[in-house]
């Protein structure tokens, strides 16, 4: 019995939450360089794909119909192996693994949405980049600096974002099926959820995670920052 004990003071120890400043700071800026590195791979990586035509038209073909719902169904078993490897692997090399398959599949989703906002390049498509970028960093930067600075446990927010996204993805797989446009309303929802999404996995960081598991933290950030970025871009890119 004290043996237990002692092995799950130590599992607790690993807490992040029961570190001391220094350590904490120190994971902090170990989550937040490589969502830093996370984000500049998916630039690169992004602009290696439209420099490969054929990368390209392959995305753009995969947006109609059923197609579409079977490149979300892929991207989303992507997400889930991702996450998974990053959080139940010790081994660090599996854990940057699931972080870049992570950044590649998020990056081969993007393509179609970002061909459309370049596609407005004679209007100002680099401004609407830009300003989906500025208006997406800040809003992260404020609802993560409220998370940190609060310290306030948002584990509440699972239930709310998973019914929210499950919603999401009926209304997208009916949009499909149907031939409806969710419009800018289901857009602004979504960033919401997105928005709540950045407060939960902040919260994670600094509450749920031991100290060696800042690649799974910078991996959910990542996540919650990209779903952000598409759909400010989404409604920044509507006629």
């Amino acid at each position: 019995m004290d043996t237990f004990n002692q092995g799950a003071q130590m599992h607790q120890s690993s807490l992040v939450a029961s570190l001391s400043q220094d350590r904490k700071v120190a994971f902090y800026r170990k989550t937040y360089t490589h969502l830093a590195l996370a984000v500049l791979l998916f630039i690169l990586v992004e602009m290696v794909f439209f420099q490969i035509p054929a990368v390209v038209n392959f995305a753009l073909s995969l947006t109609q119909g059923w197609l579409w719902l079977a490149m979300l169904g892929g991207f989303m078993f992507a997400t889930s192996y991702a996450e998974k490897m990053a959080l139940n692997s010790n081994d660090k090399n599996k854990q940057y693994l699931a972080l870049l398959i992570y950044v590649i599949a998020e990056a081969f989703i993007f393509i179609p949405l970002l061909f459309i906002a370049m596609s407005y390049a004679a209007d100002g498509g680099a401004a609407i980049l830009s300003q989906a970028a500025i208006m997406t960093v800040s809003l992260f930067a404020g609802l993560s600096g409220i998370a940190l600075i609060t310290k306030k446990d948002f584990s509440f927010l699972k239930s709310i974002l998973s019914i929210g996204f499950f919603v999401a993805i009926g209304l997208i797989v009916a949009g499909t099926l149907f031939g409806f446009n969710l419009g800018l309303w289901f857009s602004v929802g979504m960033v919401i959820l997105a928005s709540g999404s950045i407060l939960y996995q902040t919260s994670n960081m600094v509450h749920k995670y031991e100290e060696d598991q800042f690649v799974a933290a910078s991996l959910g950030l990542f996540a919650s920052l990209m779903l952000l970025f598409w759909y400010i871009l989404s409604i920044l890119s509507r006629d």
